[in-house]
């Protein structure tokens, strides 16, 4: 019955998470996988959310019911504050919302509405991306296209490559784009730059999805959604993803949101019905543990206050990381240029090196990058670091 169906290949970054496991070299270094890993090399848990677990076990579920479709109530109005800021009361009547799982789930509950709904449009990603936003896209019936973005030659922007591509697109074209902390090559857009994009968006009536996974890990809570806050501004209907997974280090229960600016509250309530639909049809409804241990931290004005400080801490161990790394391969290689490194933001950077010099960067140092050279930046520590300049600075 099933030997028509092929295998599967397995997903290049956790199978290279399975060789770095393997790997006898006590030295070895990961910088692999996007997990957030402290000073110590472990993936912390927050002092605030080891609060919310205490309160929860003190307040049980009075029944342990399924949750609505759309999630949890409280944590929906809870994260929307974070997601849009200030520019919330400019969306509050006509925004959708649901409670997701993670932000691959909010992914995938907006492609298969906006396949239900424009199933002639296409979607565009910036070239690189995060490998899976084609999978899911894809996977939800959408062909993908790129958008350039990055230029190897100068390990920059490119930005006008990026303004003359998504000029030419056809209406309702959707366009994929990441607000901060841009996955995998850590370049971001300005202020200014972005101003340039939402006015091609609005001109060309193209349908943009922000998909946010770091909010806080580039300049700060607030800083981090202005790109957000100039789409709310603009009154063009746009597209949301949210994640805990991160800025939460909640991985594995899965918590994020799915946000639909729409034109009108009436459309509003009508696309909220449809979400609804497309979340019945799927997983039917969202678990509650994740949900409520965000609802609580953002409810509370401590939690919240010791929240911000610890996810402020991780934000600078990173970029003072990524700092000490260009100072020492500057002091080790004068004669090559590795300024854009300090530039980039967030959890990743992207190397430039090629998958030559990443393979000799595994199996000669045991410094572990994937092949596309993105390294996560939160693997280095003070104990690594030296190791890794050298390796960084013997491949060249």
């Amino acid at each position: 019955m099933f030997e028509h169906v092929d295998a599967y290949a397995g997903d290049p970054i956790f199978s290279l998470m399975e060789r770095f496991v393997s790997d006898p070299r006590p030295q070895k270094v990961n910088l692999t996988i996007g997990f957030y890993f402290d000073e110590n090399g472990k993936v912390p848990d927050f002092g605030c959310v080891d609060a919310a677990k205490a309160w929860l076990a003190d307040n049980p579920l009075a029944s342990p019911v399924y949750l609505p479709m759309d999630g949890m109530p409280d944590y929906r109005a809870a994260a929307q504050k974070l997601a849009f800021g200030a520019s919330l009361p400019q969306v509050q009547e006509r925004l959708s919302a649901i409670q997701s799982l993670g932000g691959s789930g909010a992914l995938k509950v907006g492609a298969d509405l906006l396949k239900r709904y424009f199933p002639d449009s296409q979607v565009w990603v910036s070239n690189p991306t995060w490998d899976n936003h084609h999978s899911i896209f894809q996977g939800a019936g959408l062909a993908t296209n790129t958008y350039r973005y990055y230029n190897p030659q100068t390990r920059q922007l490119d930005f006008n490559g990026m303004l003359e591509d998504l000029s030419k697109l056809p209406a309702q074209s959707i366009v994929l784009l990441h607000p901060c902390c841009h996955n995998p090559t850590g370049i971001d857009l300005t202020m200014e730059q972005w101003q340039q994009v939402i006015a091609i968006i609005t001109e060309r009536k193209l349908l943009a999805f922000f998909d946010m996974a770091y909010q806080g890990f580039s300049e700060g809570l607030d800083e981090d959604i202005k790109a957000i806050q100039l789409m709310a501004e603009s009154g063009q209907p746009f597209l949301l993803s949210q994640s805990f997974s991160k800025i939460f280090s909640l991985y594995s229960e899965r918590i994020g949101a799915l946000y639909v600016v729409c034109e009108t509250p009436e459309i509003a309530q009508t696309i909220q019905g449809q979400l609804k639909f497309t979340v019945r049809t799927n997983y039917s409804t969202p678990p509650s543990y994740g949900a409520r241990l965000v609802n609580h931290v953002l409810g509370n004005e401590a939690l919240t206050s010791l929240w911000q400080a610890e996810l402020e801490q991780m934000r600078q161990r990173m970029h003072d990381m990524r700092q000490q790394l260009v100072s020492k391969l500057t002091g080790l290689r004068p004669d090559c240029d590795f300024s854009y490194l300090a530039v980039q933001r967030g959890m990743f950077s992207y190397t430039g090196f090629s998958p030559a010099q990443v393979a000799r960067l595994k199996d000669e140092f045991g410094v572990y990058l994937i092949d596309s050279g993105r390294m996560c930046i939160a693997g280095l520590n003070n104990k690594n670091l030296d190791a890794t300049a050298e390796a960084f600075a013997a491949i060249c």
